[in-house]
């Protein structure tokens, strides 16, 4: 199984996790091409050869309009008074990034977004960044996995500042600098296309940080909202390590989090951070191939000889919507020559009391029997495919050295009705 691990034992920030993966990847100059073609407006990426305590990695940079995001808050702070600042009380992302000397200056995603003489702020809402996003050139997926990755920041801004997501306004992550970071790794994502993505417990650094509401602890109540049910922990490092960003692409698109697993590594991508600690500031990225182990669950199943057809298909799709992995039933002959059916529901063992209360609760059998199983699923993933009739879906099934494509039937069926074809018909022309 194609798996990749992700060691955030300095934390990780956006610009980090581009430059990771970046190096697992052949023809990294071409790649920096193509993340500027994206044509984010006033954004150039640059990838550069850094050294930190002897490791040799790649640092990203993102300018904007040819300055660096450090270098236009340091300017920024010697023309405007921070008071200023609290206009802007309720959209603020952690204000404190503008005091650059605790935590990774390199980081994008709290930055303005300035004119060329920086005579003012822009605050972009999740409706701009969608119209952003929306005209960049990648396909459907990478645009999906961006906007849930920003999407997971607006919610923990929502929380924090106690507003609705509608009027959460980015004053540090929705700028240019961080949809470029946000779009590279999903780009690359993308392209690594890996079957499982493990992630190490994230060391999210200790202290507290200034900003222009006060002195806030670390992690930032953003990040740490973002955070939850993720394994984190502090540390010696004073400082802010791991960003709303970096927390928000962690938490998205990692499978589990956890020690990495025995694998044959076959790549291996140090993604350095601008700031000098005395461990090396990097977010490390292994590619490899794990054995696939299986995974655990559980099987639920009743005997049901009194309840109409409409009410076990009600109670198959609640079953479904609540979480269940698979449900179906077996026709069955029961006691005194009753047809009946053995209703199956399969689910993860953290679910089964939720899913046992469920059957309950929607059938009428009295008793419930119990299998714990463990089953080998191949990888599967959603390939967003432009033909002739607009975008469809594929799903894409790999692992023990096979591959299974397959049109999704729900986009079939819709282009069916609307040209007036037959699925099969839609399905020959593809």
């Amino acid at each position: 199984m194609k798996t990749l691990y992700l060691d955030c034992g300095m934390g990780a920030a956006g610009d980090m996790l581009t430059a990771a993966l970046l190096e697992l990847l052949p023809g990294r100059e071409e790649i920096v091409e193509e993340l500027n073609a994206l044509g984010i407006p006033g954004v150039e990426v640059k990838a550069e050869a850094v050294s930190k305590c002897g490791i040799g990695g790649t640092h990203i940079s993102v300018r904007i309009h040819g300055e660096e995001e450090a270098e236009i808050m340091q300017e920024h702070t010697r023309e405007h008074d921070h008071e200023h600042m609290h206009e802007h009380d309720h959209t603020h992302e952690h204000d404190h990034m503008h005091e650059h000397d605790h935590d990774h200056t390199h980081e994008h995603e709290h930055g303005h977004t300035h004119d060329h003489d920086h005579t003012h702020h822009h605050h972009s809402g999740m409706h701009e960044i969608e119209h952003i996003v929306e005209n960049l050139p990648v396909s459907g997926r990478v645009k999906k996995d961006i906007l849930a990755v920003f999407g997971l920041i607006a919610e923990a801004e929502s929380h924090v500042h106690g507003v609705p997501v509608t009027e959460i306004h980015f004053h540090e992550v929705g700028t240019m600098d961080a949809v470029a970071d946000v779009a590279a790794v999903c780009v690359l994502m993308d392209r690594l296309a890996p079957d499982q993505v493990i992630v190490s417990p994230v060391h999210v650094g200790s202290g507290q940080v200034k900003c222009a509401h006060g002195i806030l602890p670390v992690p930032a109540p953003a990040t740490a909202y973002i955070l939850k049910d993720v394994p984190i922990y502090g540390g010696e490092i004073r400082g802010e390590l791991c960003t709303p960003t970096g927390a928000a692409l962690l938490k998205y698109f990692a499978d589990c989090f956890g020690a990495m697993p025995v694998m044959r590594t076959t790549a291996i991508g140090y993604g350095m951070g601008k700031k000098d600690f005395p461990a090396a500031n990097c977010v490390r990225a292994l590619l490899g191939e794990t054995e696939s182990t299986g995974d655990t669950v559980a099987e639920l199943c009743c005997n049901v000889d009194d309840m109409t057809a409409e009410a076990v298909g009600f109670a198959m799709e609640t079953l479904l919507a609540a979480g269940a992995l698979e449900v179906y039933t077996v026709p069955a002959g029961m006691k005194k020559s009753r047809p009946g059916i053995v209703l199956n529901v399969m689910c993860k063992e953290s679910m089964k009391d939720e899913m046992v209360k469920l059957i309950f609760r929607h059938t009428t059998t009295i008793g419930i029997r119990e299998n714990i199983s463990r089953r080998y699923t191949l990888g599967r993933s959603i390939e967003y495919v432009q033909t002739q009739y607009g975008e469809i879906r594929k799903k894409v099934c790999t692992g023990y050295g096979v591959t299974r494509e397959k049109y999704e039937y729900e986009d079939l069926a819709r282009v069916a009705r609307e040209r007036g074809l037959s699925v099969g018909e839609v399905l020959a022309a593809l």
